[in-house]
């Protein structure tokens, strides 16, 4: 009852504030996923970290496809092997694909620091344009991500279009 109260209260409160001291101030609204998957700084970073990666990335295919020939000849030859011969090539297999596993989490693990330290930049690069872009248009306050907000404050666009206006940081 005494929740019913407080909150029947703050909404008369609520009520009570004037109309203009309600709309007086500017309130903006960034959709920071946007900006990581659109903007041209975040592009360039997944270009950058894609290119780093690939020579990697090939390596593990390699040896992904060598892996599943190994368990191809297991599984077609293994009836005709001796016991010894089949232990050995399973061993073979399985210290390959326990390699494999190991730097298949390594290139995990390192590539998402990459992204992280990519995407951080760019982010960082956004939140000065931001600022930038609040301070010269008078905003009281520009949020950054949300359940929901207005198209009509969303200033997303705004910030993408001057990010791609600034040359590539190095």
């Amino acid at each position: 009852m005494k929740r019913l109260l407080a909150c029947a209260s703050l909404t008369l409160a609520a009520i009570a504030i004037p109309a203009s001291a309600q709309t007086e101030g500017r309130i903006g609204f960034v959709n920071t996923a946007r900006i990581l998957r659109d903007a041209a700084p975040a592009v360039r970073a997944q270009k950058k970290i894609e290119a780093e990666f690939a020579k990697r990335d090939q390596e593990l295919a390699k040896t992904a496809e060598q892996l599943k020939k190994m368990q191809d000849d297991l599984e077609r030859q293994g009836i005709t092997m001796s016991e010894s011969q089949r232990q050995a090539k399973q061993r073979d297999f399985n210290d390959l694909n326990r390699d494999f596993q190991r730097r298949q989490r390594e290139f995990r693990e390192d590539l998402n620091q990459r992204r992280n330290e990519e995407l951080q930049q760019v982010v960082e690069q956004a939140n000065r344009v931001i600022r930038q872009i609040a301070e010269q248009e008078k905003y009281d306050i520009i949020f950054q991500d949300a359940v929901y907000a207005s198209p009509r404050i969303d200033i997303t666009d705004r910030v993408i279009k001057a990010l791609e206006a600034k040359p590539p940081a190095h």
